[in-house]
């Protein structure tokens, strides 16, 4: 990513995007999650900043605040897609370039009224160990 930008991860529609039986655990589908972007940060495939956005059940899978170096998790008190938007606001507010992983469609209008950039899982994916 370019100096001054920023990731906020939908985690419920990353980890939504692959049918591999996250429903059964969504607080260890969100821990995997979060390693493998630990993970990804420290072998240099993604720079940070990066904050992972988890919502209901999966906020169980790992506690909020720093993770590592240059990555952050939220949990969103009610629903994912507000707490992502905040987010959004928040690093536009600061001077920084947000860019939201997500394929919700609802969610990528409000980003990009936000003043944020949106990509899809795969793309996010394809940055993972």
């Amino acid at each position: 990513m370019a100096p001054g930008a920023a990731l906020v991860v939908d985690a419920a529609n990353v980890v939504g995007s692959r049918p591999d039986g996250w429903w059964r655990d969504r607080a260890g589908a969100a821990s995997r999650l979060v390693s493998a972007l630990a993970e990804a940060l420290a072998t240099g495939t993604l720079d940070g900043p990066v904050v992972v956005v988890l919502e209901g059940a999966a906020r169980a899978g790992v506690p909020e605040g720093p993770v590592g170096t240059g990555l952050r998790v939220v949990h969103a008190p009610t629903d994912g897609d507000s707490a992502i938007v905040a987010e959004v606001s928040d690093l536009v507010a600061a001077g920084a370039e947000p860019t939201v992983v997500t394929a919700d469609r609802g969610l990528r209008a409000r980003v990009e009224a936000a003043g944020g950039n949106v990509v899809g899982p795969s793309w996010l994916r394809d940055r993972l160990p």
